[in-house]
């Protein structure tokens, strides 16, 4: 057995030679269809006429012969010779009795016993009607007790012809048919096939790295929705392909001022303040925050790589909020401390709530951490945590009073390309990520929120957990 490495590969078909093909092989079997089942059925027809108009025949000519001496019912017989149907008045011995013969040695002697046979069962003035393999034939009693018989023939050449002509007709018909169906079906192939052909010369570009690329619209349903589709697939590749530059650069740059901060300081340190610990201390104190602030960058970038590949799972369990809350907050005591920052806090007691603690934390890490980032030149950050009226959530402001966000914007605060869209040049810390982190974290835990601003009279962001009762923690 050859192995299946070794199986020839089928080589793959045009799409326009398969349209093609499957079309005409449709319209083939349509016509051959209908033909078939046209020409039975009008064939049917045409012999179920014939039988009826050689019935019609043989009963007028009954009727006729009634009081009508020979010539004239010879001259009327043979009046239906034109249409085909001959008609003659046999004895018992299948002799001609009329019209006379013009031919007088003709005679029906050998099918006479047929004729009788047929009609046994038959009472006076039936008739039946039967074929052979040339004619179709109608025969009747005839005279005063039956004596004589009335014989009808009509050929079946004549049938047979007009079954052929319409096998010529509907031939020629199926055949201009077939010739509509190609042109039609290799229209619509090529229309079809075209369009696919230009999605597909879009997509090699697109491949290549033009993100500039218009996948174009087409008149079909199918093609047009693709096309939506592929440019919507353009557009987040370009996002995603411009964010990792970005993010490249933005990185390199955070990294780069820290590690040159902290080599000059060592440096210093080795140098000149060594021996004087006012000065080492300051010196140390500068290392450990620009440690500080390169821990802070590669998280960000581990963290939003994580939530956003779904790599992390959501553990959740019951915590005290409002301490949990607390904990943070003095995290940033040294912001007051040396920077002059001010945290008004308002923040209930014994609040507890369902979550994972860990991204929640990351959650109010970033929004305090961009709060601080972007607060007016008050320096003023407001953190409040309080339950509804009716008890069941809880919901966590924390407010800057900064320049705001236009309203057209605040949909886009919480995409990670953000920092692209934004025209300020103030200093602001950090990989522009925070935000997205925190988008994907609530997501994650069906979580509200959002943010209220206007520009000018600052931001308050906005989380609603949910409230659960303090017995639940201890069981």
């Amino acid at each position: 057995m050859k192995s299946d490495s070794f199986k020839k590969i089928k080589k793959p078909q045009s799409i326009n030679f398969a349209l093609l093909k499957h079309f005409l092989l449709l319209a083939v079997l349509l016509i051959v269809f209908v033909e078939v089942i046209f020409f039975i059925v009008v064939g049917n027809i045409i012999e179920a006429r014939a039988k009826e108009r050689l019935t019609h025949v043989g009963r007028e000519v009954a009727v006729f012969v009634g009081g009508k001496n020979e010539a004239a019912i010879s001259n009327f017989i043979r009046s239906f010779r034109e249409e085909g149907i001959n008609v003659y008045i046999l004895s018992t011995e299948g002799k001609i009795l009329l019209p006379v013969a013009d031919d007088e040695n003709e005679d029906f002697c050998d099918e006479i016993d047929s004729i009788k046979r047929r009609l046994e069962n038959v009472g006076f003035g039936g008739s039946v009607i039967f074929s052979d393999k040339n004619n179709l034939k109608y025969a009747s009693r005839f005279g005063n007790n039956g004596g004589t018989y009335l014989f009808a023939t009509y050929s079946l050449k004549i049938i047979n012809g007009a079954k052929n002509v319409l096998l010529v007709y509907f031939v020629v018909l199926g055949i201009v048919v077939l010739l509509v169906s190609l042109l039609i079906s290799f229209g619509i192939s090529q229309k079809l096939s075209s369009g696919i052909n230009n999605l597909s010369a879009t997509a090699v570009r697109f491949s290549k790295g033009d993100y500039d690329v218009k996948f174009a619209n087409s008149e079909y349903q199918e093609l047009a929705d693709l096309s939506d589709t592929l440019n919507s697939v353009r557009d987040e590749v370009k996002k995603s392909d411009d964010f990792k530059r970005e993010l490249l650069a933005n990185v390199s740059h955070d990294l780069k001022t820290p590690l040159t901060m902290i080599k000059a300081y060592a440096s210093m340190i080795r140098e000149i303040s060594g021996d004087n610990p006012e000065k080492r201390d300051k010196h140390l104190q500068v290392i450990i925050d620009e440690a500080d602030r390169l821990t802070g960058l590669v998280n960000d970038v581990l963290s939003v790589s994580k939530v956003n590949s779904h790599m992390d799972e959501i553990n959740f369990k019951v915590f005290n909020l409002t301490e949990f809350l607390y904990g943070i907050i003095n995290k940033f005591e040294y912001l007051q401390e040396t920077q002059g920052y001010n945290l008004m806090v308002d923040v209930g007691a014994s609040l507890y709530t369902r979550a994972d603690e860990e991204k929640i934390g990351q959650v109010i890490y970033n929004l305090l951490g961009n709060a601080v980032n972007y607060t007016g030149e008050d320096k003023t950050v407001y953190i409040t945590l309080k339950p509804n009226l009716s008890g069941d959530r809880i919901k966590l402001t924390i407010k800057d009073t900064g320049r705001g966000i236009a309203k057209d914007e605040l949909s886009d605060i919480w995409d990670r390309y953000y920092r692209l869209k934004e025209t300020h040049s103030r200093p602001v810390k950090g990989t522009g990520l925070g935000l997205n982190i925190v988008k994907v974290i609530l997501q994650s835990h069906s979580f509200d929120f959002g943010v209220n601003s206007e520009p000018g009279k600052g931001s308050e962001f906005w989380v609603d957990f949910p409230s659960v009762p303090e017995e639940i923690e201890t069981q």
